[in-house]
């Protein structure tokens, strides 16, 4: 039916349209080949390329043809044989009556009348359909299908504890977020190809503190890892929780130093809990989940109290080099004011 249609259109009218159509096609089809380095696009894209080449190349032959008209020459040579023959001298024909035949008058105008039309039509096809094609993008629903990473919460603040307004300068569970929730947080990780599936932050306290301690964290959650920051406002200080950490189940505990503070890495194994939602509603007992890496910084270079934890573990046990921690606490703790002297 379109190919109809098209052949119903004039000559002047149907070449430049297909050229446009064939080029903008060809060139936005080769452009997502390149982009997404598909092979069948590339293809398809040279295709409709080489059709408005041929298209380009009739309309020349066809502009010459206008400009140059010649006889028609056959393939076995009839008219270069017919032009040699000698033609017979034309009769002289009676003149018709004034008044009775049509007003004498050359066609050549009105036919480069026709075509200078034609060329203005087609001129005005052609750019209403490059506008059209050029602002359609903008205002079509895309067609992108893939999945957004998550983002922190960006609603009201949610009222803090008083042990945040006792402890100075103590970072917030949303700035945890934003500064955990980099763009590259992925690429840190070594999966680059993955998204965040989930974030959240809370403006909690530390456990057995009696709400006394400010310990705010964020979590990012990816297919693969998950990765939380906590800081926890205490009087700790590294050489204390290195201690503690041997009294422990703490594993592999290795000191060293972060950005000129004191760290200490140490593994451990997180909680497994399960919740059933069914009659009754209870939960099955606390198991051991996987093992977690945790790289803990004081929050200040002289160390007087306090850290912050970046622990990292994946549901399949597996664990990332501890480059990744150093990494990402070389892009993180810079986002936290270091404790100031009380």
């Amino acid at each position: 039916m379109l190919g109809f249609l098209l052949r119903l259109l004039p000559f002047w009218v149907r070449e430049p349209l297909l050229i446009a159509v064939g080029s903008v096609l060809g060139v936005r089809i080769m452009y997502l080949a390149f982009r997404d380095h598909d092979r069948v696009a590339a293809g398809l894209g040279v295709v409709f390329l080489v059709f408005t080449a041929i298209r380009v190349y009739a309309v020349i032959r066809a502009l010459r043809a206008r400009r140059n008209p010649s006889p028609a020459v056959s393939a076995d040579g009839a008219a270069v044989d017919a032009a040699a023959q000698p033609q017979p001298q034309p009769q002289p024909q009676p003149q018709p009556q004034a008044g009775t035949g049509p007003r004498p008058g050359p066609d050549t105008p009105e036919k480069e009348h026709n075509a200078w039309s034609q060329a203005v039509a087609a001129v005005a096809v052609v750019g209403a359909l490059a506008v059209a094609l050029w602002v359609a993008p903008r205002f079509m629903p895309s067609d992108d299908n893939a999945p957004q990473p998550a983002s922190c919460s960006g609603g009201a603040h949610e009222e803090l504890p008083k042990a945040y307004k006792d402890t100075p300068k103590p970072v917030t569970g949303e700035e945890l977020c934003k500064a955990l929730n980099r763009p590259d947080l992925a690429k840190l990780l070594g999966t680059p190809g993955e998204t965040a599936t989930t974030v959240s932050s809370t403006n909690s306290t530390a456990p057995l503190t009696d709400g006394k301690v400010a310990q705010p964290e964020a979590e990012v959650t990816f297919d693969t890892y998950t990765v939380n920051v906590s800081a926890t406002y205490n009087e700790l200080s590294t050489d204390q929780y290195v201690k503690l950490m041997k009294f422990g189940d703490e594993k592999d505990i290795k000191t060293l130093t972060v950005l000129g503070r004191p760290a200490v890495l140490s593994s451990d194994h997180t909680m497994k809990l399960e919740i059933n939602l069914g009659s009754g509603g209870s939960g099955g007992p606390v198991e051991q989940g996987p093992l977690a890496r945790t790289l803990s910084v004081a929050l200040d270079r002289n160390d007087r109290g306090g850290y912050c934890d970046i622990t990292v573990w994946s549901t399949s046990g597996a664990l990332p080099n501890d480059s990744v921690l150093l990494n990402i606490a070389e892009k993180v703790l810079p986002r936290i004011p270091e404790r100031p002297v009380r």
